[in-house]
């Protein structure tokens, strides 16, 4: 198991991982690190999946807190461990070393941040909705009121669905240039005039920036055309396929 990871969050105290689908125990679909409770697969596998990330990281499954994620901005603090508990949510946020704060996904956008500092770490799940309705900003809030400075945050957005990918429909277009005409920024001409792409991690990445966060940038990687590193929902969906395996992106103080 060979998590990606970005330099900028190498920082004391701080581990983080943004896992690929490789290492774990999945067959089929879901071949290989599914960890995605709410997905049609084994549960038991993805009960090894999620053990197997907590491991790397050096520990137990029940510290891998993570949402019934539902594309909100609701950014929840962890005191501790949830464990089997799945509140419902989009960002998972802690001051507690031993707390494995984790989003999943499978294109949308996740993010991880850290004060190292302040001793502060989160993880968030951006998907368009929630990237349009705040959940950037309310994780960096959440933080911020355990004591992290946001000018001292460093933001990650891992893999996710790419410009070239993400092909969306008008009426996409008009809800985010309905709150704000700048976001046509994040609109590039598609094959058609009706089908405009979207910069899904530029536009995370430019909420991150309001919000007064530091540095804020994007891992790369395209979930949607990286078969072999990554699960999509759009991939998936185009194929007729029944579901798709979750990614995990984590991040916990040590």
């Amino acid at each position: 198991m060979n998590p990606l990871t970005s330099p900028l969050l190498d920082l004391p105290g701080v581990r983080h991982g943004f896992f690929t689908r490789a290492g774990g125990v999945s067959t089929g679909i879901y071949h290989s690190l599914n960890v995605g409770r709410g997905s049609s697969d084994e549960p038991a596998d993805v009960a090894e999946n999620r053990r197997r990330a907590a491991e790397h990281f050096g520990l137990s499954a029940g510290a891998l807190s993570t949402c019934y994620q539902i594309h909100s901005a609701t950014a929840l603090v962890a005191d501790q461990p949830w464990g089997d508990e799945r509140p419902e949510g989009d960002a998972v946020v802690t001051a507690n070393p031993g707390v494995l704060c984790g989003a999943l996904a499978a294109d949308c956008a996740p993010i991880l941040i850290a004060d190292a500092e302040g001793r502060v770490v989160a993880s968030a799940h951006a998907g368009w909705k929630g990237a349009l309705n705040g959940v950037a900003e309310a994780c960096v809030a959440a933080m911020t009121g355990l004591g992290a400075e946001p000018s001292r945050m460093v933001a990650v957005v891992g893999p996710c669905i790419s410009q070239a990918s993400y092909e969306v429909g008008l009426e996409f277009l008009a809800a985010f240039i309905g709150q704000d005409a700048d976001h046509e920024r994040f609109f590039a001409p598609g094959e058609t005039a009706e089908k405009p792409m979207f910069d899904l991690p530029g536009f995370v990445v430019s909420r991150l920036q309001a919000a007064g966060v530091g540095t804020a940038a994007w891992i790369g990687h395209d979930t949607c055309a990286e078969e072999a590193l990554f699960f999509s929902n759009r991939r998936a969906f185009k194929r007729g396929e029944p579901d798709f395996g979750r990614l995990l992106s984590a991040i916990t103080l040590v």
